[in-house]
């Protein structure tokens, strides 16, 4: 179940080699994207030079309000955008997937009026939560899943106590932290989150 997903550094994730979040940092031209799914604006979750780096002519790109203009700067087809909101159900070439709200509860970095997000993508059956930098809330409290993909290094969203007493609540099968040892947290933060996890949850780490 996990065999499919790489954290390629930060908050970027490819899934099966083609499906991309947030790509961050790309250390080639891989120009081989079948879509990439964008969580918000930020610099280190919305970086062009990277798509760049991934993108083919006809990649679909998943986006929330802020994106658009700039992809079509690069030559993105409008018809290769598709541009979501909080909190729905979309389906693109096959994919089934959901969002849902990403913000800070008491920090001003991800607020919710933003309309940041995270993703809920259902790929063979299998549900993969793609958290985007948020702390425990309302709305993310509500996830049901397989796999989930959650930011743990603190300052900008849950740091790794946090991140795991959420991770117990919502239950899924794997957990895989993200979103540390980079910009924010230090590389021990991977091990204390796993040793916080229920023992029903497994995990991997990949940074």
């Amino acid at each position: 179940m996990l065999d499919n997903i790489e954290v390629l550094y930060h908050s970027s994730i490819r899934i099966n080699k083609d499906i991309y979040i947030d790509p961050f940092k790309i250390d080639e031209d891989y120009n081989n994207a079948k879509f990439v799914f964008i969580t918000h604006t930020h610099f280190d979750h919305f970086s062009i030079s990277d798509i760049k780096k991934v993108m083919k002519e006809n990649t679909k790109f998943v986006v929330p309000n802020g994106c658009k203009e700039q992809l079509e700067g690069i030559g993105v087809s409008k018809d290769n955008i598709l541009e979501i909101e909080p909190n729905k159900k979309y389906e693109i070439d096959g994919i089934n997937f959901e969002t849902v709200s990403a913000y800070n509860n008491t920090k001003d970095f991800h607020k919710k009026e933003d309309n940041f997000v995270g993703y809920i993508l259902t790929i063979e059956g299998i549900k993969y939560y793609i958290a985007g930098d948020t702390d425990e809330n309302q709305d993310n409290l509500k996830v049901v899943c397989d796999v989930a993909l959650i930011p743990i290094g603190g300052t900008y969203t849950m740091d790794y106590k946090e991140a795991a007493e959420f991770v117990n609540k919502i239950s899924p099968k794997y957990a895989i932290p993200t979103h540390y040892n980079s910009i924010v947290g230090t590389s021990k933060d991977g091990d204390n989150f796993a040793k916080l996890l229920d023992k029903s949850i497994k995990y991997k780490l990949y940074i």
